[in-house]
């Protein structure tokens, strides 16, 4: 597929995925789902052990184009419910099921869908001009792409319904003190930053990596006795895994590991 509203690099074990819709702040498209679909079936084929997610120009991204056809209101299929079902579900759900780990570098304004996507990567990094706006409440819509099930995860219910009803910016600051990212760091540093955390990504245990995140999700759902029992059977299967037979090896011979991601 030849990409016009995303940039794919895989190199090195990083793959970067850069929304390239400058000019309207890469607002999603169906053609921009499209390509995003067909980018991510190739980061595993291609070697890639950690994904950078990020946007061009002066904003991550500020959602949904209301100027695409097939979410205009009053145009051809204007069923919002049908482009959830059809783009946001399955992409907000691929982010969560890639075996490895996916990294939000969040350069500008991440507004609506744009917000919710960056927050359901593993790690978010934000430049300190970025803001996160759950911008629905303007239109009369609720938090989606995982909005409503993200934000009181991250920053308890009442900080989410204050976020999703009165529909105010965030600074990246504060999202950094509310837990809701991981860090805020000046513009200027945020490639660099971002690169070296990608870095360490690519030659970490990717697999124990992909366990580790499920194992915290998931325990949203379970007792204290079944998160020891799925403790217990992940570390069963990772116990066998050539990272762990390298982790223990690098160890006890005092010298750094050389992880192959299985």
């Amino acid at each position: 597929m030849t990409y016009e509203n995303i940039l794919l690099k895989i190199a090195d074990g990083v793959g970067r995925i850069t929304l390239n819709r400058p000019d309207k702040l890469n607002s999603f498209t169906a053609a921009m789902h499209a390509e995003l679909k067909d980018a991510l079936g190739q980061l595993v084929p291609r070697g890639a052990r950690v994904l950078v997610l990020t946007g061009a120009g002066r904003g991550f991204c500020a959602g949904q184009d209301l100027g695409d056809r097939a979410v205009a209101p009053g145009g051809k299929g204007a069923d919002l419910g049908e482009s959830i079902e059809k783009n946001y579900k399955p992409l907000v759900l691929a982010f969560a099921n890639l075996p490895m780990p996916v990294v939000a570098a969040v350069n500008g304004v991440a507004a609506g869908a744009g917000a919710n996507i960056a927050l359901a990567c593993d790690i978010v990094i934000a430049a300190r001009s970025a803001t996160f706006i759950q911008s629905f409440t303007k239109l009369g819509l609720v938090p989606d792409s995982g909005g409503t099930w993200i934000l009181p995860r991250l920053a308890g219910t009442a900080r989410a319904l204050g976020l999703a009803l009165l529909g105010e910016r965030l600074p990246a600051e504060q999202a950094a003190a509310w837990g809701l990212i991981w860090r805020c760091v000046e513009d200027a540093e945020l490639a660099g930053v971002v690169d070296a955390l990608a870095a360490q990504l690519a030659t970490a245990p990717t697999r124990g990596l992909a366990a580790t995140r499920a194992a915290i999700r998931e325990a949203w759902g379970r007792t204290l006795e079944q998160a020891l029992d799925a403790e217990r059977d992940l570390q069963r299967e990772l116990g066998w895994s050539k990272d762990y037979a390298e982790g223990v090896a690098a160890f006890t011979e005092k010298r750094a590991p050389r992880f192959t991601g299985t």
